[in-house]
């Protein structure tokens, strides 16, 4: 019986043969033509397009990539579609599209909750190698997080019909081919320092109208607590700023104020003029004493609540330089206290990290 003859396989159409300089043909790469698609043609077919998630998500990136001129995933090793990756908290999930060394992206239908999405990208970064962008999309919008170690996350939202300024898809094209113009200009030390600067002037000024050192640390500890709870919208937005900046010069105004809303945050179903309050109940407005305040106390604090994000705080190096600050006569070096977290992740990444990937 004659042996049947196996069918030739065909080559994808994403690889060709080319032949090496001694003559022996080897299989490359080719990139698949791309071809050009105008802003006005890409908002046109995505703006309000009725396609679910799962069959608008890989058609919209790919065409995202035609306006911007740059790949298509298509490398399962270096930039692909659909990447595996453990959960940090255990159990297996994809990323919707990663470039290895440049992002993770999560793809929603338009109108989902984009935080929710970076939280499930958050869980994938260190199975995804850590990318120093983590953007995720709902086709209306592309929302790119900075993440690299040791700077805070400086947002930046692209909404479809922004797409038309090429300042925007220049920003966009970055993501793809240099992730480095995006690095936040400050570290989180260095905004941290800064902050820490802001407030032992504060203290010093306070201390020397003859309050209490310890007093005053405990004081300022809760009015940067409700600094960073309303930038992470644990209080309502601005309550804490609003509160300083209606209270203008007067002193005593504001301090009436401010002890209300510590008393609200200190119980269970508070309440601050129209808002329910949280109950934050770690201990830290157990004790209430708001010292005697100036106006330019008021408007330093003001000055702090409201030109500051203070979610690119760093809580790990905070305690150290506030301490310093508070209380010169027990100053030590901060380098003894002190290791900033990109030295941190040099020591965890090969320590345990890189072991529980392997995992």
């Amino acid at each position: 019986m004659l042996a049947r003859k196996r069918p030739l396989r065909r080559l994808p159409t994403a690889v060709r043969h080319f032949p090496n300089p001694i003559g022996i043909a080897t299989l490359q790469p080719f990139p698949a033509a791309r071809r050009a698609m105008t802003p006005e043609q890409f908002i046109a077919t995505w703006k309000d397009n009725p396609l679910t998630e799962r069959a608008g998500a890989q058609a919209h990136f790919d065409d995202l990539c035609d306006l911007l001129g740059v790949a298509k995933p298509r490398d399962p090793d270096n930039y692909c579609f659909e990447r595996g990756a453990k959960k940090a908290n255990g159990g297996d999930g994809w990323a919707d599209v990663w470039k290895r060394g440049h992002f993770g992206w999560e793809n929603k239908k338009p109108g989902r909750d984009l935080n929710a999405a970076l939280k499930q990208l958050t869980d994938y970064a260190l199975q995804l190698d850590n990318p120093p962008l983590l953007v995720v999309c709902d086709r209306e919008r592309i929302v790119i997080h900075t993440a690299f170690t040791g700077y805070p996350d400086e947002p930046r939202e692209i909404r479809i019909d922004d797409l038309i300024e090429p300042e925007k898809r220049q920003l966009l094209a970055w993501v793809f081919t240099d992730p480095e113009k995006l690095r936040p200009e400050k570290s989180t030390a260095a905004i941290t320092a800064q902050a820490a600067g802001q407030f032992a002037q504060l203290a010093a000024a306070m201390r020397g109208r003859g309050c209490s050192g310890d007093g005053v640390a405990h004081f300022l500890v809760q009015c940067l607590f409700c600094m960073f709870a309303e930038d992470e919208q644990l209080l309502p937005a601005g309550v804490f700023s609003q509160l300083l900046a209606n209270a203008g010069d007067d002193a005593d105004k504001a301090a009436r104020r401010i002890e209300k809303l510590f008393t609200a945050m200190q119980q269970r179903g508070g309440e601050y003029g129209d808002h329910d309050i949280a109950w934050f109940n770690g201990g830290l407005f157990k004790s209430i004493a708001v010292p005697p305040l100036t106006a330019a106390d008021l408007h330093s604090l003001h000055r702090a609540a409201a030109d500051m994000d203070w979610r690119a705080i760093d809580p790990t190096i905070f305690g150290t330089l506030f301490e310093r600050g508070l209380d010169p006569a027990a100053r030590a070096p901060l380098g003894a206290h002190y290791t900033d977290t990109g030295t941190i992740q040099k020591l965890i990444q090969p320590l345990i990290s890189e072991p529980l990937v392997a995992e």
